[in-house]
Order: structure tokens, then sequence, then C-alpha cells
């Protein structure tokens, strides 16, 4: 269970919220409408995450909405994401659980710990008894396993939203056609540092604009183009060893490493933050991207904040190959699963009250409860036009009212709302497009106390050398070196149980 990364498919940026609730019973309650096999639980306490800085009233209009939707009195107690290790670890440590428990950061060693000791029920043999639970995607539900087992209902996320972000209008200052293979998409990179894309007689522009997490984002994602794998891969003979070390990885570095230095690549790129990479590119500074294909809006917005007259334009490109690889993608979040739905075997004592509590978690993966966690209600939170476009009609108060329940949605999947924006609208489709060839991390369900205690330093050796290749400070020989180094610090033995683990679990 290793990676990151949780996000939704909204019509307004949506900033993002779990849920945590405190300890209340459950019991059997009033049976759903549908083909639910169980009654709804009559009452259920959840614990999960809060993203926002203000926290939705218990009698407020959503979560009155979802009572009704759902036939449950829902408590909730929200627990500050910044803090959620801390407060979570420590419930784990006491067993002082809710009903339900959201465990969202899935690397965490004490979540991974907790999973295997007996503290939540194994819920897959339930889920094929459940409209909506037993739709889960297989790719999904096998990364959400551990060791074997399923200890909660999987957070679902789109498998994989990454792609490459061109500038359109560029393209067409230079005569240039939307790139669909590497190299036409390192020609372009080349182009936009050298012909003057934007027209303004400087040079000033460059080609790719990256940031820091190059290695574990934007260039792991142009790497997957090459047949580099997700984070790790399974050789011919069933061993588990990182990407960093494959040749595929390599000969996209060399690839990248010779786009930077022919100022393709933005020079400052392995000290760049997140936000001067965002600013850089509303202001024009480069001219692509590899980033979640739902960016593009946000880039727009910040041009048109700047300048209502900004020529900027985008092409959404999905399908980038490289000679005869076939198409593919990496997942950017963990093939779809973004924690668990962890179900306390403390609280939940018997087989009947955990039936109760899957149909109501089966119930908020309706259309309905999705929309409310989304949206809101329709002419108090939002207004749809005579095209189906969603529109939020008071932005503080669908803050206020809606925003926190966000993240907490059990999936993001469930439906896709008109937007104003057509990019937006490009960029869902595109989405779920990526998910024939996504490119899913195989250790995911893997167990390793080497990895859990030091993957994270390893990782970042992989990442220096990595950078000081990158700027000229190494050659090829000089990072190969560096990483069999790592082997020495821990990595043989990551190796070692990973691919003990996976002989067992495959």
């Amino acid at each position: 269970m290793r990676n990151h990364s949780r996000v939704g498919i909204v019509v307004a940026s949506v900033a993002v919220a779990s849920l945590a609730l405190t300890a209340c019973g459950s019991g059997g309650g009033e049976e759903p409408s549908g083909d639910s096999p169980a009654t709804t639980a009559k009452s259920v306490t959840w614990m999960a995450m809060l993203h926002t800085p203000t926290t939705p009233e218990s009698d407020g209009p959503i979560q009155t909405a979802l009572e009704e939707h759902t036939g449950t009195d829902i408590e909730f107690q929200w627990v500050p994401d910044a803090s959620k290790d801390e407060k979570i670890n420590a419930a784990l440590a006491s067993d002082s659980l809710a009903d339900i428990t959201s465990l969202t950061n899935v690397t965490n060693t004490s979540v991974r710990q907790a999973l295997k000791s007996g503290q939540f029920w194994d819920v897959e043999e339930y889920l094929k008894d459940y409209p909506n639970l037993s739709k889960i995607d297989e790719k999904t539900i096998a990364s959400a396993r551990v060791d074997g087992h399923l200890y909660g209902v999987p957070f679902q996320k789109p498998v994989a939203r990454y792609g490459v972000l061109v500038r359109q209008d560029w393209l067409d200052n230079l005569g240039l056609e939307t790139p669909h293979t590497i190299e036409e998409l390192g020609e372009v990179a080349v182009a936009f540092a050298t012909e003057d894309p934007d027209g303004n007689g400087q040079d000033d522009t460059t080609g790719f604009i990256d940031r820091l997490e190059s290695f574990r984002l934007g260039f792991k994602s142009l790497a997957g183009y090459f047949g580099a794998g997700n984070n790790f891969v399974v050789t011919d003979d069933d061993e588990v060893i990182p990407t960093f070390q494959t040749d595929e990885f390599k000969d996209a570095m060399e690839w990248y490493r010779g786009l930077y230095e022919q100022g393709a690549v933005n020079s400052e790129f392995v000290t760049m933050q997140k936000q001067n990479q965002i600013d850089a590119i509303a202001q024009g500074k480069g001219g692509i991207v590899v980033t979640g294909l739902f960016e593009t809006k946000n880039y727009m917005n910040l041009a048109t904040s700047a300048d209502p007259n900004t020529p900027m334009e985008w092409a959404l490109i999905n399908d980038i190959t490289f000679d005869d690889v076939p198409r593919r993608i990496l997942s950017d979040t963990n093939g779809g699963f973004g924690g668990w739905l962890a179900i306390s075997t403390t609280r939940v004592k018997d087989e009947a009250e955990l039936k109760s509590i899957l149909a109501f978690i089966d119930k908020m993966l309706d259309e309905e409860a999705f929309a409310l966690m989304t949206n809101g209600i329709e002419d108090e939170h939002y207004t749809v036009d005579a095209d189906g476009v969603v529109t939020i009609a008071d932005q503080p108060k669908w803050e206020q009212e809606v925003q926190p329940y966000n993240s907490s949605r059990p999936s993001d999947n469930v439906t896709t709302f008109k937007s104003s924006s057509p990019y937006v609208d490009e960029g869902n489709e595109k989405i779920e497009e990526n998910a024939e060839f996504a490119v899913i991390d195989p250790t995911l369900p893997l167990s390793s106390d080497a990895f859990d205690q030091s993957w994270s330093t390893i990782l970042q050796g992989a990442n220096d050398a990595y950078n000081k290749y990158m700027v000229g400070q190494l050659d090829m020989k000089g990072y190969e070196d560096a990483i069999e180094k790592l082997q020495g610090q821990g990595l043989d033995t990551i190796i070692e149980e990973l691919s003990a683990s996976y002989e067992e679990t495959k």
C-alpha cells in the first residue's frame, strides 16, 4: 500500500474533506429502498478527516439530507487533516474508534499494523450482496487488499488522472501539430524554448515547467510512457524491484536531460515549489505541464484573472506513446484507491451489525448522496441551466455547508456534472479513458517491514541522485553508483521482503 493522492471530479474547484466521527452504537434500522440485502444502520459514527477551515453544523442541510436519504442518524466528529496521523494513531492504540473510520494515509505504519491485527472487519465476501459495493473495480479492490484481505470499503478514485497539457495557442503560433509521441513532444518542447512561441520578441519561454517533485510526479509519469513501472516492477523471475533501477526509467532520464540541456525544461525545477510552478504556467513562462487533466481550468482562471484577454489555450493529451511501447499511463491514485472506510470489530460486534453498516455505505454511493456531498442542494447551493450546466450559486455558503463533506464521498466516480468550462468536461472524459491503460503499483497489497521503516530514506536518496543527474552533476554511471549504494542501506532488504510477499500473495 504505497503512494498517496486523493482528488475529486467536481464542478467548482473543490477542496477536499474527509470525515471523522466519535463513538455511538450502531444497530439495525429502516429497510432501504432498492435491492440492498440488509437493513441500514439506525445510527452510525464515522471518524474521518476535515480538509477545510470550517466545520459544518450537525443539523445543517447536507447532513440532514444525507440522514433522510440513508435512514440513518450520522454522528460526525471532524478531525483536521493536518493532525490526522496523530489522532488516528492514538485511536488505534487505545481502540477508541468509531463504527466507521476513514483511513486515508495508506502508507501509515500504525494503520497497516492495525489492519492486520484484527481491529477491522474483512469485508470482501460481503460486497457482492450490495448494488453499489458490488460494482467496485477489481483493480481498486486489488490495490486495497492487505496480505490478501480487504479490511474496509475502499475509497474509490479515478484510476489515472494524469496527462500532458500543452499550450495550443503556442502550437498554432509556430504551426505545430499537437504531439502524440515522445519524439513529437520533445520537438515541441525545444520549439517552445527557442522559437518565441508567444511572439513577444524575447527569449523568455521554455517547454516543460516542472517542479521539485519531478522524480515522484511529473517525470515519473513521462517515464511511464517509456515503459517504466509505477514505483516498482515485477521482473520475469518474480523479483520486485524499484522502477528507478530499470533501463526504461534511465532511458527516460537521458531523454529528459537532453531537453534540459537545450533549455526545454525550466532550469530551476529541482527547487521550484508547486505554487511557483502554477504561477509560472499562468504567466506564460512555459508551455508544457505533466499533471492532472483537471488542472487546466485552474491555470485558465489564474491567467484570465491577470489578463481577461489572455490568448492562453490548452491541448489536453492523454495518449502519448513511445516507440513500440503500448499506450499506457501510470496510476496516480493507488489504482483508484484512496484509503479505507474501515469498520471496527470492537464497535460493530457481529455480522448483522456489519451488514447494516455496509448497507449504509452502499446508500452513500447512490447518485443522490454523491450530488449532495459534491454540489449541495439545488437552488440553495447550486443551479442547473437549460443545458444541464451546474453552477455554484453561493460560493461562501457552499464552502461552509457543502465543501467539508466532499472528500468523505466513498467514491469520486459515481457521476460527473456538466461544467461551464469545456476544459473540465474534456478532462473528465480523458480521465475516464485513462482507466483502460492504467499501470498500477504492484506492491500496493504487499507487506515489508523494511519498506515501512526505510523506504522514505531510500526514495529520497534516489531522488537526490536523479536531480544531480538532471543538472549535470552526475553522469549515468554516477547515478547508477548512487543507486548501488542504496542497496546496502536497506534497499536489498526491501526488495527481498517485497518479493517474498509477492510470492505469497500472487
